[in-house]
């Protein structure tokens, strides 16, 4: 889309993904089959549901403030709660939410046209003033927002109209109107905020949205519960479950029982051990979905050991990923070379730009002992054991975790695994304090939106979030902000490739690998998006019942 044109209409993105895409027919580990196509979305569910219960294989989530979710737990109960400015779909496109038009009025001015039916749970009618307190509440530094860095070229937020609010910045910013499909773009009502104050968003400070479900209750360690919203402005997702409730369940074996029996209908984020135990039950259907999901193994500080590129690069050959993603992850991952999944771009105008780029990245190593041993003299010995992070309970990861646990020891290196409960594991991203005695991370994490650069930015770049080494190479940073401020998708998209040529072989991390998304769901229902689309869409009014 050429830089000169005046008006870009964003709403109408093209999708990532074809609905179906052919995955590998091999089986799993053990032998039994498993799904072998990956899907964005299931049939249609039809019928009333009383109560759908649904598992949180993460636990339970340390709030729903939608400024500060940003975790599977949180985001998977949170889409269904707060609606966003656009909307991600199925497939990864993007289409109007409660705006129901987003465009460009010149390079600097980002104009937001908002529907005029929409209303809050207490029936209060959305305005301008909601949406400009949800915006700038997440500058402001006692929020603790995650995503305020998506406002850092923006100068003013102003109603322009009685349905209208107007964004104008220093530069243009082609994430902007992407972002406003996640998290940062969900809308809250301000006075109901504002009175909360810290507590909103938990147990005991609630919600107020203009989700398809409301926040029904909370009762901590156990369930949250959310109640169907009658008067949904969205005729055409007019939530057919009365109920829905999450129930924080993190033990894989607890997990698999639960679904066998039909106390708990479904999950996303189904463990692969859970996928083998299933396979053998009628009970329901196990899914693969398209993601952009990443296992990474990351320094969880600047002074471990761990943040040397050189270990790690030394770690990283004597990882048999093929192995880990057959016996870790019954065969539906992929192999990772950069920061983020080919995936990612794929909806872009540019993609073929990018797909090119990562093509000529390094090829993922396979298993080398004289060469790890090689670089391992060069970053020298490891004097103590490196302590790696995983959430109690997850199989998966420790599994994973387990497989490099061993191939370290080929190397002389020992780790030790720890296991942090989940409110501990959630926190460790966004507080130093928790991560200061762990040399490793080893994260599942994500893109949710349609742009890699603003996910890389966060991990490279002197005030990322995730940015816990505190890398810096300033050229990689100068090219990340002409990706973000590039209104010519090619130009954006040579920018980014110039930067991942740079910090790919150079940040501190190992790749490891991308997965599918994996869930499941009792025949009694369906309608769920497949696809990892899932984290910022409300997937749960999509669901019906089939009366089987």
């Amino acid at each position: 889309m050429a830089a000169k044109r005046q008006m870009l209409t964003v709403l109408m993105g093209v999708s990532l993904l074809a609905t179906t895409a052919c995955t590998s027919t091999s089986d799993q580990a053990d032998g039994t089959p498993r799904p072998t196509r990956l899907t964005t979305t299931t049939a249609p569910g039809t019928a009333a549901v009383d109560r759908v219960t649904w598992a949180l294989p993460y636990g339970e989530p340390t709030t729903l403030d939608p400024a500060k979710v940003g975790d599977y737990s949180p985001q998977t109960v949170g889409a269904n709660l707060c609606d966003t400015l656009t909307r991600m779909n199925a497939d990864f496109s993007l289409s109007p939410g409660l705006a129901q038009k987003v465009t460009w009025s010149d390079k600097r001015t980002l104009v937001l046209d908002l529907r005029s039916d929409v209303k809050f749970w207490d029936g209060s009618p959305m305005t301008p003033q909601d949406v400009i307190y949800s915006l700038e509440r997440q500058k402001d530094p006692k929020t603790q927002a995650l995503y305020g860095n998506h406002l850092s070229a923006v100068t003013s937020i102003k109603a322009t109209g009685p349905h209208q609010v107007t964004l104008r910045g220093k530069t243009y910013d082609q994430t902007l109107p992407k972002a406003l499909s996640t998290s940062f773009g969900a809308v809250s009502q301000k006075a109901y905020t504002a009175k909360a104050g810290p507590a909103y968003g938990t147990a005991k400070g609630g919600l107020m949205c203009t989700g398809p479900y409301e926040l029904d209750s909370w009762k901590s360690g156990d369930t949250i519960t959310l109640q169907r919203n009658n008067a949904y402005w969205d005729a055409r997702l007019k939530p057919k479950a009365r109920q829905i409730a999450f129930k924080f369940i993190t033990n894989s074996n607890t997990l698999t029982s639960a679904l066998l029996s039909g106390e708990v209908d479904g999950t996303y984020e189904l463990p692969p051990s859970s996928a083998t135990a299933l396979a053998r039950s009628d009970s329901g259907t196990t899914r693969l979905g398209p993601s952009t999901q990443n296992v990474l193994l990351i320094p969880g500080n600047a002074k471990s050991p761990a943040a040397d590129r050189r270990l790690l690069d030394a770690l990283s050959h004597v990882i048999d990923r093929d192995a880990l993603i057959k016996n870790v992850f019954g065969g539906d991952a992929t192999t990772l070379k950069s920061l983020v999944p080919p995936l990612t771009w794929r909806g872009d105008e540019a993609a073929s730009r990018f797909d090119a780029a990562y093509e000529k990245l390094p090829a993922v190593p396979k298993p080398d002992l004289k060469r790890a041993k090689e670089l391992m003299k060069k970053a020298g010995p490891v004097s103590r054991p490196l302590v790696a992070a995983i959430p109690a309970g997850d199989q998966r990861g420790l599994q994973a975790l387990t497989f490099i646990q061993a191939a370290a020891k080929k190397l002389g290196v020992e780790i030790k695994i720890k296991q942090l409960q989940p409110t501990e594991m959630s926190s460790l991203f966004y507080d130093p304090a928790v991560r200061k005695d762990l040399d490793l991370v080893l994260t599942f994490g994500y893109v949710t939106m349609p742009d890699p650069a603003s996910y890389v930015a966060e991990m490279v770049t002197p005030h990322g979030i995730f940015n816990w080494t505190n890398y810096h190479n300033p050229e990689v940073t100068r090219l990340l902000t002409r990706a973000r401020t590039s209104a010519d998708p090619a130009a954006s998209a040579d920018a980014y490739a110039e930067a991942q040529d740079l910090f790919a072989p150079t940040v501190p991390v190992v790749y490891l690998a991308t997965t599918h998304e994996r869930m499941f769901m009792n025949k009694r229902i369906s309608g769920a998006p497949t696809s990892f689309a899932y984290m910022g869409m409300p997937w749960a009014a999509h669901l019906g019942g089939t009366g089987k």
